[in-house]
């Protein structure tokens, strides 16, 4: 017998408390354990309805923070592929592709759609929501880094060549807040945190 629409839905969010056992390489701003996924698309989120005046253009607020709500679900299958990780990220778009169609087929039709979509957009970054989303998206593991004395980057030989580079799509969402990142990397250079290249 076909599912009712409520225990489509009623599995979906089931489905969904497993983001929060998949573990990210960031640490928590006191350096002692590493955020889960959920941690931090709801600190993402709330980030962004917060930093709103800062993007580069008008943004549908309640749709960047449901694209920063969602953008990690697929990791429940995909498992997390860490920012600076250039082998891991040659297999994450097919992994996590596979991963949506799975983890959003849960849901009754419509709503699939319209969260594949959103999911779409946030990967393909062409809307101001979607740049924005990105923005908080590298913004949030760099507020950690900078308050627990760079952990996660100490811990993967990451430079600050490779933030910057990661940086470029927080520019396109936000110049200000690129400003602001730019400060925080120079800073966490002079103080060893980060090696230049």
């Amino acid at each position: 017998m076909e599912k009712s629409r409520l225990e489509k839905q009623f599995d979906f969010c089931l489905e969904i408390d497993k983001e929060k056992f998949i573990g990210r390489q960031t640490y928590l701003s006191d350096g002692k354990r590493k955020e889960n996924d959920a941690e931090h698309a709801w600190h993402m989120a709330i980030m962004a309805y917060l930093l709103r005046e800062y993007a580069n253009e008008e943004v549908d607020i309640a749709r960047v923070m449901l694209m920063c709500l969602i953008h990690d679900l697929v990791e429940i299958d995909a498992g997390d592929t860490y920012a600076y990780d250039d082998e891991g990220k040659k297999t994450q778009k097919e992994r996590e592709n596979r991963a949506k169609e799975r983890i959003f087929s849960l849901l009754p039709d419509e709503q699939k759609d319209e969260l594949t979509a959103l999911f779409d957009e946030f990967e393909e970054c062409g809307t101001a929501e979607a740049r924005f989303a990105r923005a908080m998206d590298n913004l949030q593991p760099l507020i950690l880094n900078h308050s627990n004395g760079g952990s996660d980057w100490k811990e993967h030989g990451v430079s600050a060549a490779d933030v910057y580079g990661r940086q470029e799509k927080t520019r396109l969402g936000s110049e200000k807040l690129f400003e602001v990142t730019d400060q925080i990397i120079r800073e966490n250079i002079r103080k060893g945190n980060l090696p230049e290249k």
